[in-house]
């Protein structure tokens, strides 16, 4: 049982991981940049970033031994989440990035709007446990 555990867990970080690799391309396309850095070729790791602008900057780590988002706002950490908690706050940013993409598709470019929708959700107080 313990075996099948950790190899579902390693499966599950590799998803992850791929899953953040795609999410900095499509940041980095809309102009956000972005980064998600592995180590080695085996996905076991890695390391999210993406700024929203107006030194607002997520930190998203993944690894066996856990993972955690940060977002922090003129080099001060507002919020430090771990396990599903930072999951489930990933899932809202992508959500966000989706509505932000569907906005300048709508209107026919890269709008300031889109932009602002996902500057202004990300930490705002809704999102604070």
């Amino acid at each position: 049982m313990f075996l099948r555990l950790a190899n579902e867990h390693r499966q599950f970080v590799q998803d992850l991981v791929m899953n953040l690799q795609a999410l900095a391309v499509v940041l980095e396309r809309h102009g956000y940049p972005a980064s998600c850095y592995t180590c080695g070729n085996q996905m076991n790791s890695a390391s999210f970033m993406v700024s929203l602008g107006d030194n607002h900057l997520i930190r998203f780590l993944v690894s066996d031994y856990g993972i955690t988002w940060t977002e922090m706002r003129d080099d001060r950490e507002l919020m430090k989440l771990e396990g599903a908690e930072a999951i489930s706050q990933l899932e809202e940013l992508a959500t966000l990035v989706k509505e932000a993409i569907q906005t300048s598709k709508n209107t026919g470019y890269s709008s300031p709007k889109g932009k602002r929708i996902l500057q202004n959700t990300v930490g705002s107080g809704k999102t604070h446990r």
